[in-house]
């Protein structure tokens, strides 16, 4: 899943090929389509498996340390997105060629529709930690823009528009006015 992520990244999506997957895994064709069935299958699981790694490294919190604040939890798993980190580069980047490609591809839209889904529903939860009091749709509304953004501000720091600080500033401002949106309402 590892060699998927790179090759996708690097390639796209449109230029993921069973070959180069095999050499850059290290392992035979015929080993591939043994476990993985089809390209698409292939597609699915990288999708599952950067989800997951990006799980692992925006909620790993050292055991030592202070416990956090719900505010805090929910700025380190946004903010954790942006960090000059060759697997997280590789993550953002294999992520933004699949949701790409998806625009294409119905059954690669329909999986990433639902690993999307589950990443706002995992910032709505943490936004109604901060504001327990807000409803359960202005936390699913401020869960998507943040997600939103993140994808946009990443795209722009990946490609080299936006430099890695200034991501994290937009992102730390737009967590500010959606947490003041949720108190108003």
């Amino acid at each position: 899943m590892e060699a998927a992520a790179r090759v996708i990244a690097r390639r796209g999506v449109r230029g993921l090929r069973v070959e180069e997957l095999a050499a850059e895994a290290d392992v035979s064709v015929a080993l591939i389509y043994y476990h993985f069935k089809d390209r698409a299958g292939i597609l699915r699981r990288t999708l599952e498996f950067i989800s997951d790694r990006a799980e692992r490294y925006t909620t790993e919190h050292d055991p030592d340390a202070a416990p956090l604040s719900p505010r805090q939890k929910l700025e380190r798993n946004l903010l954790l997105e942006f960090q000059d980190e060759a697997v997280v580069r590789e993550n953002s980047t294999a992520w933004g060629e699949l949701r790409a490609s998806a625009v294409f591809d119905p059954d690669l839209r329909e999986d990433l529709a639902k690993a999307t889904l589950i990443w706002v529903q995992e910032i709505a939860d943490l936004l109604g930690r901060v504001q327990p009091m807000a409803t359960a749709t202005g936390l699913a509304l401020s869960a998507e823009r943040l997600t939103a953004l993140v994808e946009g501000l990443s795209t722009r720091w990946l490609s080299g528009i936006l430099p890695l600080k200034h991501a994290r500033e937009l992102m730390l401002d737009a967590i500010d006015m959606e947490l003041e949106r949720l108190a108003r309402r």
